[in-house]
């Protein structure tokens, strides 16, 4: 993905169902668990770099000591930081029976040390001590709280994290009051039973139970495995193929609305706690967020590519011959891989019969990387116009492969958000080049709403899609077909009641229309190529990705009462022009 974006955090539980002496006899070490779970945040690094944290639950705790410990880190390392001190760490008399791990973006909250999960709400019952991580985001956090404090408690903290961590402990506390013992499922459905948001949480108590439940349309992923050894949750399916050696069948996705619970004594169970609603999981894990060595997600990233051929192939009139095709950034060669093999069988059924070059010769399809981003690049320019032109060129370019003045070059993207990179850095750098014409194919449709689940882009103003809706309703005006402008339009819209007030208003044009104007919103002044852009249709995405129906910051169709809420804030914001957060 070409703009920067953060998006959704990683989790990772291991409970060990046997005592240390075993799997020092079986391993060798003390420390498997821990082991396990450096492995298991380690492999899931690409879900966040803000920040890392850990906790470790003692088997047997001594009175006079902690029963765990948590480790958190927002250094600039954070994940190295939390793995160095884990290797570090002494182990207990008596061994350690469960381990809690968390990788964070901070789409919420500062950026500090405190907002690092595990969260832990603190007693001297051991049972009423829980441990909280999550990758989740809450569209009701006003609720959230508003609720915790009718339930008689005064928070010393606004986060997210802090409120769903106190509320489930809370829930905890009146089951030992009502009948002195805790059934996990039972508190985990009575604490989330009015939350609304995405989330995978994973917790433990002192006294040993351990839980990991999923929101009720799955739009957060979450997986488990379990042996004799251990139950374990993550993520990401290969963090765990990879960390315990097991077949892809062998771990198993946490069923919306459920939770994966192990008591005190070790017995595992998976139980429905929420009524599970329509299933929305998350479609940007497949386009871009999981890593693709996921055989499933592989091959659908392979099938967004394929899907892309007939656009791609109208958008240079046919003319293979001229064509120079690649992609930008890293993490969208699985696509371009896709769609070059879908353009080869293509290119091979033409030579077979109608070819639609003039001379009837079907040519060779021309491809290569045409860009590497500098990871290392860094400018302290003070000079705004210095620092520009240094913004140009974050990427690396590989001259001698485009034909100036004759060859259109095709560039694969995952998707195009805001376009700011695109705009001040890609193209400029692509132009360099000399091509007569620039394609930017998108294996995401345009993303034309607000998001609140999870991905760092709940603010309407920031997307191009958006702004391109803005510049034609001015359009018409400027037409004489309106007599109002944007603003106006939207105010009406806002005020019309509609669950979504900008869906008509995106129907007023078609796609091409709305890809032209994102073109020209992404052309830099003194481009010299055309640039055009090319979007995925929302059926090729449900029909390359069929088992993540989440959509809506391409449809506007969210998944929750609560998304429909951010949308009508996030508008409410843009038109007063504010920048805040609109949950």
């Amino acid at each position: 993905m070409s703009d920067e974006i953060r998006h959704e955090c990683g989790v990772a539980l291991v409970r060990l169902l046997k005592p240390h002496e075993y799997y020092r006899a079986k391993y060798g070490t003390s420390d498997w668990g821990g082991t396990k779970l450096s492995l298991l945040l380690e492999k899931q690094h690409n879900r966040g770099q803000d920040g890392a944290g850990a906790a470790i639950l003692r088997a047997h705790p001594v009175p006079g000591e902690s029963a765990y410990t948590v480790f958190r880190s927002a250094s600039s390392t954070p994940l190295a930081d939390i793995l160095g001190q884990l290797g570090r760490r002494g182990i207990s008399s008596g061994g350690d029976c469960a381990f809690l791990g968390h990788l964070r973006y901070a789409t919420f909250g500062k950026g500090d040390v405190s907002c690092c999960h595990p969260f832990v709400h603190k007693s001297s019952c051991l049972a009423r001590t829980l441990l909280l991580a999550g990758n989740f985001n809450l569209t009701d956090n006003a609720d959230l709280l508003k609720r915790y404090v009718a339930l008689g408690h005064h928070p010393d903290s606004l986060a997210d994290g802090y409120l769903i961590t106190q509320t489930i402990a809370h829930f905890i506390g009146m089951a030992m009051d009502e009948s002195g013992a805790v059934d996990m499922a039972s508190v985990l459905r009575r604490a989330l039973r009015d939350v609304d948001g995405a989330y995978t949480l994973c917790g433990m108590t002192a006294d040993g139970w351990s839980f990991a439940v999923r929101d009720p349309n799955g739009i957060r992923p979450g997986f488990y495995y379990a042996n004799e050894d251990a139950v374990v949750v993550a993520s990401e399916r290969p963090a765990i193929q990879a960390a315990f050696d097991c077949a892809p069948d062998a771990v198993k996705e946490i069923p919306p609305g459920s939770a994966v619970v192990v008591s005190p004594d070790g017995d595992c169970a998976v139980r429905n706690v929420l009524p599970q609603g329509e299933r929305k999981s998350c479609s940007f894990e497949r386009i871009y967020f999981s890593r693709a060595n996921d055989g499933a997600i592989h091959r659908e990233r392979k099938a967004l590519g394929a899907s892309l051929v007939k656009p791609v192939l109208a958008s240079v009139d046919g003319d293979l011959g001229s064509t120079f095709f690649s992609y930008i950034p890293n993490s969208a060669q699985v696509a371009f891989h896709g769609l070059l093999e879908e353009l080869i069988r293509t290119s091979s059924r033409q030579s077979d019969g109608d070819c639609p070059q003039p001379d009837g010769d079907c040519p060779q399809i021309r491809f290569g990387q045409i860009a590497v981003k500098d990871a290392k690049f860094r400018t302290f320019i003070a000079d705004a116009a210095a620092r520009r032109e240094f913004y140009k060129h974050v990427y690396d370019v590989t001259y001698g492969l485009v034909r100036p003045g004759e060859d259109t070059l095709v560039v694969l993207d995952d998707s195009i958000v805001r376009g700011n990179t695109m705009k001040r850095a890609i193209l400029p750098m692509l132009d360099r080049l000399g091509p007569r014409r620039i394609v930017i194919a998108s294996s995401a449709p345009p993303i034309r709403y607000p998001d609140c689940y999870g991905i760092d882009m709940s603010t309407l103003g920031e997307l191009v899609a958006f702004r391109a809706l803005v510049n034609l309703l001015d359009g018409e005006r400027a037409a004489g077909r309106s007599e109002k402008d944007a603003n106006a339009i939207l105010v009406e819209a806002l005020k019309s009641g509609a669950e979504n007030p900008l869906a008509a208003l995106y129907a007023r044009f078609s796609d091409e229309m709305q890809s032209a104007e994102i073109a020209r919103l992404l052309t830099p002044p003194g481009m010299k190529a055309e640039v055009k852009v090319v979007f995925q249709t929302v059926e090729a995405l449900h029909a390359s990705c069929p088992g993540s129906a989440g959509d809506w910051y391409f449809t506007g169709d969210y998944p929750t009462k609560g998304g429909y809420r951010v949308l009508h804030r996030a508008l409410e914001n843009y038109l007063e022009k504010s920048n805040d957060r609109p949950y």
